[in-house]
């Protein structure tokens, strides 16, 4: 996580809102990213971010999407209705809208 101090030095730019806060920009974060070397589309390169059993990572459409304050229930259909509950702030940064292809992380319990 960036320090504060990075703002100041110029380290990292930022897109500064109405209300005085920082906004980094997508962009800026891949900088920091180890693969940001990799040289390609930003899709492209996020395809192998995460290698896991496809069993443990089952792919729907998103049906339905609600936001309550902080919490959000985001819904899909695919092999499996699937209902998760997530946080508003994760909806919106992982730009969530009906209608697109998702796929949900499931942690196998330990036997």
């Amino acid at each position: 996580m960036p320090s504060a101090q990075w703002l100041y030095k110029g380290k990292i730019r930022t897109v500064k809102t109405a209300g005085g806060h920082h906004r980094v920009p997508e962009k800026e974060v891949d900088r920091f990213l180890y693969r940001y070397s990799q040289r390609g589309e930003l899709s492209e390169r996020r395809t192998s971010f995460r290698r896991i059993s496809g069993r443990n990572q089952p792919v729907g459409r998103v049906t339905d999407i609600k936001i309550r304050g902080l919490m959000a229930q985001v819904s899909s259909i695919g092999v499996q209705d699937i209902t998760s509950i997530i946080t508003a702030d994760a909806v919106h940064e992982m730009r969530l809208q009906i209608g697109q292809t998702a796929a949900a992380l499931f942690q196998s319990p330990k036997l």
